[in-house]
């Protein structure tokens, strides 16, 4: 189980928001924490520390006002971590190669590979050639509802019709080189692991695949180590001390070697 740092950049402010919460309209989210400094210092930190395959992310639109002050401090984050960050928000075809330019190891996509609920193999088979299955990330982010998980894209607002469940993710594997999960129910929260999500994503053995949502505690992280059968990386946000958090950054690192 390896720790996955984020830098996540919203209305071009590190933050940490509560996932459920986000809306386009008006760049509205309840925030748990919005950093004094920018998106580089967390990527220089990240690479000091030797901390590789976090994620940037932009959680504004395109048309939002605040998009390229959002975008400028993503790109600023992947040119002072070259090679040791992915970044996702909005990424397609068309404009995946400025982001990997400017540094990014990987693009993150969601919404590009979804169109009418369904997945769009056109365009997943466009991102691919695009970028290389070896530089690609499937972010499959999903909330409960019925009973199951459904994928969820545009920043988290949108229910496709596609459930997470092993067959899925054995068939999405072909296309990418990693899975990112988001259990959105429990983003930012602090309020515990999502179990059963992650007893699925366990499923992937010697495949990566890093979920994010709920934990709060090195309770979590054991028993979401435990769940994984340590095949499942992490990503911690408002917990974090780095995020106005309590859990320790160093002792979090420790626990994940």
């Amino acid at each position: 189980m390896r720790f996955r740092p984020c830098i996540d950049i919203h209305n071009g402010k590190v933050k940490q928001i509560v996932g459920g919460s986000l809306l386009d309209e008006g760049n509205r989210a309840t925030e748990n924490f919005v950093a004094e400094q920018d998106a580089a210092f967390f990527a220089k930190l990240y690479r000091e520390k030797g901390i590789r395959g976090g994620h940037v992310i932009l959680l504004n639109p395109e048309s939002s006002g605040f998009y390229e002050e959002t975008k400028r401090q993503a790109l600023q984050a992947l040119s002072a971590y070259p090679g040791g960050l992915q970044v996702g928000g909005g990424i397609r075809d068309d404009n995946a190669a400025v982001f990997l330019e400017a540094g990014a190891s990987h693009v993150i996509v969601t919404s590009f590979v979804f169109k009418n609920g369904q997945i769009s193999y056109e365009n997943l088979l466009k991102i691919k050639k695009k970028v290389g299955k070896e530089r690609l990330v499937l972010d499959l982010s999903c909330r409960k509802k019925d009973g199951d998980y459904f994928i969820v894209t545009d920043r988290w607002q949108k229910f496709t019709d596609v459930t997470v469940n092993e067959k899925l993710l054995n068939q999405l594997a072909s296309y990418c080189d990693e899975f990112l999960v988001h259990a959105v129910d429990v983003e930012g929260k602090a309020s515990g692991i999502e179990g059963e999500l992650v007893r699925l994503l366990a499923s992937m053995d010697g495949f990566p695949v890093t979920y994010a949502g709920g934990v709060g505690s090195f309770a979590d992280l054991a028993e979401l180590r435990a769940k994984g059968h340590g095949n499942v990386d992490v990503t911690i946000g408002s917990a974090l001390d780095l995020f106005g958090g309590h859990m320790e950054f160093t002792r979090v690192l420790q626990a994940c070697k």
